[in-house]
Formats: C-alpha cells, structure tokens, sequence
C-alpha cells in the first residue's frame, strides 16, 4: 500500500512542472514593448520612420511620414538596442498610406 502511494505522489510531482511550463508559454510577453510618444522609430531596414507622434489604447503608435499620418501596428513593434523598431520596412509603411 505504502508503495502505491509513494508512487502516486512521485507521478504527480513530476508532472507539475509540465504543467507549469505549458500555461507560461502559451501568451507572449509583450511587456518589453512600451512606445512612447516623441520616441523615434525606426524601419526594418534602419531607416528611421520619424517621431511617435500618438500612441493607440491597442499598442499601435501613429508617425507622420513623408507628410502623412500613418498608423502602426503594435504587433509590429520591438526594442533592439533600446530603440523602437517595427518589422515594416519604409517601403511597407509608405505603401499602406
């Protein structure tokens, strides 16, 4: 009896880690992430797009560029090297004017 039970217990220890581990990976931090108006963004490509001029309740952040207002999407957006980057190159967010 006593075995079963030392068994059982053993089994149930092991798996709580997996369990843990499962739940923490299923929603991505983005918590890194916090634009901030008058910050510059830049491109994919490096080029810099031009200052964060409004910042979205969704993440999104709004930048004039080449004269017009142009909205980004948060999902887009990263820090590298404690700037802020979206994945959209210049020609990307020129052509979505």
């Amino acid at each position: 009896m006593r075995k079963s039970l030392v068994g059982v217990l053993l089994c149930g220890l092991v798996s709580l880690p997996v369990i843990a581990q499962e739940g923490s990976s299923v929603q991505p931090d983005n918590s890194a992430v916090t634009p901030v108006k008058g910050k510059m963004l830049v491109a994919a490509n490096g080029a810099r797009l031009g200052l964060v001029y409004r910042v979205t309740p969704d993440g999104s952040v709004q930048v004039i560029v080449d004269g017009k207002m142009t909205t980004i999407p948060g999902s887009t957006l990263s820090m590298a090297n404690g700037e802020l980057m979206t994945s959209l190159t210049k020609n990307d967010v020129i052509s979505h004017h």
